[in-house]
């Protein structure tokens, strides 16, 4: 988020509890008042992280937040994003969404990049090695050989394989870049006086921002008080991923035109065309399971109704970091309606 004026923590909190969904192990936010860069992050829920005092603090109009779900490294409070870096000419603070299938080669090139000295003729201490491919990423923007965070981000990304929707700034800049498939959803918007970049249309809306368009993939967005440029780093291929239909995504975002409500609907009728069954009841698997339901139902003629109950205050459980929690996640998320038909007019 890039605004001048407005509490951009505050607003970045919001578009982070819209965004919820996509991460439930660890938030965290940067903010740069244009000399430097503070990060506040921690393990948890972005409402458990999160509270006013904490926001108070992170005053600037520049931030950047990250809620994490974990692909590459442990869910630990050394893995909580946004990454940070000082380099020479700047500092760098990151966040991913994504995961990188040529890790161990990124990793090999930036421990180059991050040996050779800097204009202080110091070597970069171990701390700033990098241990998880969004790391490794923030290594490689952060080249101390580079005149700027863009130069480093712009030689570093045609090296960089898999999937990576980035946001990241350094004291004056806000940057957004897409992977060259856009495996993962990233949307430009824009405010009475700035602009946003999101995973999903929904945290435009909650913030009040107008939808503008899609990073596109294989662009690099720059955003600054000259407004807002656009370079390509490599030819696009889309090839975006199913599943942000399926699961990851809110419903009421859309992606690449579509809405996800629509789409999944359409993908229960479709389900209903292919496989046909003789059956009382379809019951949807709440939540994201209840639009391909509801469009079973419509194509099939087979009634719809209620059999699950989900606890409202049980998070996501696919996106948890183990199948051992997932599965105690499920006995706490989800409890079927017994002793109830269709005729009790009690259920269904």
């Amino acid at each position: 988020m890039w605004s001048p004026g407005e509490e951009v923590a505050k607003l970045a909190y919001f578009g982070l509890y819209a965004l919820q969904h996509r991460g439930q192990e660890s938030a965290g936010i940067a903010v740069s008042d244009g000399d430097r860069i503070v990060v506040y992050k921690d393990m948890g829920l972005v409402a458990q992280v999160f509270d006013e005092a904490a926001l108070s603090t992170l005053r600037g109009y520049i931030a950047v937040g990250h809620c994490r779900y974990s692909t590459s490294g442990a869910s630990t409070w050394e893995n909580a994003q946004p990454t940070f870096r000082s380099t020479p000419v700047a500092s760098l603070a990151l966040g991913h969404n994504g995961n990188l299938i040529n890790t161990l080669e990124l990793a090999a090139i930036a421990s180059g990049a991050n040996g050779e000295r800097g204009a202080d003729g110091e070597r970069w201490p171990a701390s700033q090695r990098a241990t998880t491919d969004t790391d490794v990423l923030t290594a490689l923007f952060a080249d101390p050989r580079m005149a700027s965070v863009e130069e480093g981000a712009l030689a570093a990304l045609p090296l960089v394989r898999g999937a990576y929707s980035l946001v990241f700034m350094d004291e004056h800049t806000l940057y957004a870049a897409r992977d060259p498939q856009g495996f993962r959803p990233l949307v430009l918007g824009q405010l009475a006086d700035g602009w946003v970049v999101a995973s999903e249309t929904a945290a435009l809306d909650i913030v009040g921002a107008a939808f503008v368009r899609e990073i596109e993939p294989g662009e690099l967005v720059t955003i600054d008080e000259r407004g807002v440029r656009s370079r390509r780093f490599a030819r696009p291929h889309p090839a975006g991923c199913l599943f942000e239909y399926v699961y990851l995504a809110r419903p009421d975002t859309a992606i690449a035109g579509r809405s996800v409500q629509t789409t999944r609907v359409q993908v229960g009728r479709m389900l209903a065309a292919e496989h046909p069954v003789e059956a009382d009841l379809v019951i949807p698997v709440p939540e994201s399971g209840t639009p391909a339901a509801i469009g079973y139902a419509q194509a099939s003629g087979i009634p719809y109704g209620q059999g699950l109950v989900k606890n409202s205050y049980v998070g996501r459980t696919f996106i948890q970091p183990s199948q051992t929690i997932r599965q105690r996640g499920i006995r706490l998320k989800l409890n079927p309606l017994r002793g109830s038909s269709p005729g009790s007019g009690s259920s269904w």
